[in-house]
């Protein structure tokens, strides 16, 4: 069967929206019910932050929705059962995002056996270097279906970017700035000019543009540069204060498509 990721890209090449929310926040259940309402919304990627205690590429919005699903109970083998729900319900791409750590302890070919039985299309592993990768864990993902994302800045050098595009067979995650994760009202000139490069080296995989995506306006920025964008912090805030998820995933979304 064809990877979600790779057949979303095939069949939409723009305004892809790929929305980050941390497992077991705000409440250990509501895993599936915000993963629902996000394919009900129309977004068009489900990013599930894996929690870690020491999320240091994250801001505060992240850092402190890690912390509040770790004292709620949440751990690697519960969200595989949440995702294993999700996905009797759910047919949109699905990604965990984490650190390398939690994936370590779990046992690395035992966690992406159990991903990909559990319905998960990729991984997101910000410290995971690509040698490593390719290395030690390629014929591990590739066995099991699931793809490896990587992140590119802009400090990253275009030889480096080349080498991830090559490693890459699904969409490369283009980082906004080199500061950590969080939302803003707009981007400044260097980060445009820095979205422009990205669009002028032509990669062979689509990429997503995240970190200070907050709302209609940098999400249609960012979409005119690359193929969508992730959204992650502006959500989280959402969560923590909302009343209504459902009702309030719904309208989040529809704001940001305009």
């Amino acid at each position: 069967m064809k990877n979600r990721i790779n057949a979303l890209f095939e069949s939409k090449a723009q305004n892809v929206l790929s929305v980050y929310f941390t497992a077991g926040f705000p409440a250990l259940g509501d895993t599936v019910r915000i993963a629902k309402s996000l394919e009900e919304a129309g977004a068009d990627i489900i990013e599930i932050g894996i929690p870690f205690s020491d999320p240091v590429a994250d801001g505060p919005v992240i850092q402190q929705s890690n912390k509040v699903a770790l004292d709620n109970g949440m751990n690697v083998k519960l969200l595989l059962q949440q995702v294993k729900e999700i996905r009797q319900q759910v047919k949109l791409p699905i990604i965990l995002m984490g650190y390398l750590n939690p994936v370590l302890q779990y046992g690395v070919e035992k966690f992406c056996k159990d991903a990909a039985a559990a319905g998960v299309d990729g991984l997101i592993l910000p410290d995971l270097p690509l040698y490593e990768f390719e290395t030690e864990y390629k014929t591990t993902f590739d066995t099991n279906g699931l793809t490896n994302v990587f992140l590119i800045s802009p400090t990253t050098s275009e030889n480096r970017i080349r080498q991830i595009d090559t490693a890459t067979n699904s969409f490369i995650y283009a980082v906004s700035s080199s500061s950590t994760t969080g939302a803003k009202n707009e981007f400044s000139q260097e980060q445009a000019d820095y979205f422009k490069y990205l669009k002028h080296l032509k990669l062979k995989n689509p990429f997503l543009i995240g970190f200070g995506i907050s709302n209609q306006s940098t999400f249609a920025q960012a979409c005119s540069y690359s193929s969508g964008a992730i959204i992650g912090s502006a959500f989280i805030r959402l969560l923590a204060d909302s009343k209504d998820l459902s009702g309030d995933i719904k309208k989040f979304i529809a704001s940001l498509r305009g």
